[in-house]
């Protein structure tokens, strides 16, 4: 592959010589002419096909001539010469076909290539990207862009390109044409074709289409983030006996994207009738003429003939021009999806130290850290500061909406802080290389995500280079084993497929096995204990802490009872720090903390949560 089809890391950079990227129709011919070479053969080889396409319609004339010159003697027919004429009408014919196949062969290699570097450059960049803009980004919207908005780059080049290219021609090759017959009919030939331009250009080149195409592009998407959020909510929506209608966001969804679809019909209705009247009706602006001239004219007999000509040629001119209609419509669609596609390949991934720094130690400590979402009115975290010591748990607690999970995803800089800094072992995040970072943390999610891969090969995603005992062993620290030896191939079970079905919690003690795996320096727990029962949750307690020797470990839960024995326990309200220290510190201290321990004892102590808290502990 000679070119890449746009530069991920480039894009949208606004330093002093870095080209700007094209927009509207000009990024699109930009796209359509990477492979240059094929994509112009497929056009010259489209206008050809074209060309020989009017080939049978001028033999007719001659045939239609050379009948009327021996209508009354048919026995002195040139019979070579008919036979000669209807070769020649054959080869035009399948000249055409042979010449349209070529050029869509041409069309689809360049399509095919394009669309390959474009898919590569695009997963590329959103996987450079900070892992914050997945996280505010729907994955049915990536998917689209991926799937749809791409992919319909490739019917442009494929089929649309040769069509644009053999419609454009059309006018070129009539006025070759009327030059050889004659003019005046062949100007009025003309007429229908360029008012048919005309009508496409005011349909589909104003400001009105572009803002209803931009309107549809967007209910789809939404569309399509609400049907993927559907699927997997369907047991949620089936518990509870809901229906599509009972879906709000779905049905609500489906309903804009319905309204558009209605809008662009109505909208487009008049011009679309008018288009096909003028563009199948050529006929009609030949006929006037006709009889206009036919009293003047000094030699009738070829006039006629010409008349009969220009009116079989007009019947060829419909096909290639409703064609290129579909190629104004597709085209607007297409344009933007791929301005779409543009804006996230313009979405900046975090910068790179150019000197890359490592650590030593791998304490992590917030001074004065603070951080606001995109949009949001308020900051999510302000002036944190504290130190999760090395060889130790440290708990984040408080108040759902508080910071905590913020604070540990700007541990793996899933966002960049607004102020002050996030230091591991010393040293600035900012100052490590990304793919460094990322091999010294082990992040647990709160949503567990699972590959349809064997039970194998989900845990090894932790470490490759690992062997099959490492990843049992892994598994076996997880508490994974009992359940997974119960499953009908054991560890080389695909997940996912028929008649295996893992509950909630096995599948986080999957993932946490992976985490093992990895065996980093670091290990970020978010609610990761969240879907085990109590026992499972304390054989779980067990593992991490014979793995967490010399190790940082960050966990964040709102059932207090897993995090009592932390190290240090910190908690998080309205994005501040208000209380640090020992469980047994805190409670005596008689501040947040133990005002949420009394709240969560009092429940366990009723029934609620399905914990028992020693009573010792209780402060009820």
């Amino acid at each position: 592959m000679k070119k890449h089809v746009t530069s991920a890391m480039s894009a949208g950079a606004a330093d002093a010589g870095t080209p700007v990227r094209k927009t509207g129709m000009a990024r699109l011919w930009e796209l359509a002419l990477r492979e240059k070479a094929l994509v112009l053969g497929a056009c010259t080889l489209s206008v050809i096909s074209s060309a020989a396409a009017f080939v049978p319609f001028i033999v007719v004339y001659y045939l239609i001539r050379e009948l009327a010159a021996y209508f009354a003697d048919p026995a002195n027919l040139n019979a070579a010469y008919m036979t000669r004429l209807g070769w020649i009408a054959f080869a035009g014919a399948g000249g055409a076909i042979v010449l349209y196949f070529a050029a869509l062969m041409c069309s689809h290699l360049a399509a095919f290539k394009t669309l390959y570097l474009l898919k590569l450059d695009f997963t590329r960049h959103i996987a450079a990207l900070p892992l914050g803009f997945h996280t505010e980004n729907a994955s049915g919207k990536l998917r689209k862009m991926t799937d749809e908005n791409i992919e319909k780059l490739e019917g442009f080049i494929a089929h649309q390109l040769p069509d644009i290219a053999g419609s454009f021609a059309m006018p070129v090759i009539t006025l070759v044409i009327l030059a050889v017959f004659d003019w005046r009919l062949g100007l009025a030939s003309l007429v229908p074709i360029l008012l048919s331009y005309l009508v496409q250009i005011i349909a589909f080149g104003g400001k009105s289409a572009r803002d209803f195409m931009n309107k549809y592009q967007t209910s789809l998407e939404e569309m399509n983030n609400a049907a993927v959020e559907y699927v997997r909510g369907i047991p949620v929506v089936k518990a509870f006996n809901q229906t599509i209608y009972g879906f709000r966001s779905f049905h609500k969804t489906i309903k804009a994207y319905g309204a558009y679809c209605l809008g662009y019909t109505k909208e487009f209705e008049t011009p679309f009738e008018v288009f096909m009247l003028i563009i199948n009706n050529v006929y009609l602006f030949l006929l006037p003429v006709i009889v206009l001239l036919s009293g003047g004219a000094r030699d009738y007999g070829e006039f006629a003939f010409a008349a009969v000509f220009y009116l079989i040629f007009s019947l060829s001119l419909p096909t290639s021009f409703v064609k290129l209609m579909y190629v104004s419509q597709n085209g607007r669609m297409i344009l933007d999806g791929i301005e779409r596609v543009d804006a996230t390949l313009d979405t900046p991934p975090l910068p790179e130290a150019a000197s890359p720094k490592t650590c030593s130690t791998y304490s992590i400590s917030f001074e004065n850290v603070s951080f606001s979402y995109k949009g949001a009115a308020e900051a999510a975290l302000s002036n944190v500061s504290f130190t999760a010591k090395q060889g130790e748990i440290t708990a984040l607690v408080g108040p759902s909406g508080g910071g905590k999970s913020t604070l540990a995803h700007l541990i793996l800089r899933f966002y960049e802080v607004s102020g002050g800094a996030v230091k591991i072992g010393g040293v600035d995040i900012r100052e490590m290389a990304s793919e460094y970072l990322m091999s010294i943390v082990s992040f647990v999610f709160q949503d567990v995500f699972l590959f349809k891969q064997s039970v194998l090969d989900n845990i090894l995603i932790g470490n490759k280079n690992a062997t099959r005992q490492e990843a049992v062993a892994a598994a076996h620290a997880a508490q994974c084993g009992e359940f997974v030896q119960a499953l009908p191939q054991g560890y080389d079970t695909v997940i996912g497929a028929k008649n295996v079905n893992l509950s909630g919690g096995e599948r986080q003690r999957l993932v946490i096995a992976r985490a093992i795996l990895k065996n980093a320096p670091i290990i970020v727990l978010d609610e990761a204990t969240a879907f085990t029962d109590p026992e499972n949750e304390r054989k779980i307690r067990l593992a991490l802490e014979r793995l967490i020797k010399d190790k940082t470990v960050i966990i964040i839960a709102h059932r207090l009872l897993t995090v009592r024995g932390a190290g240090k326990i910190v908690v998080i309200d309205q994005g501040r720090v208000v209380e640090e220290g020992r469980h047994d510190d805190l409670l005596s201290a008689g501040g947040r903390y133990s005002r949420m321990w009394d709240r969560y004892a009092g429940a366990s102590e009723r029934g609620i949560g399905g914990e028992a808290v020693p009573k010792e502990n209780a402060h009820v």
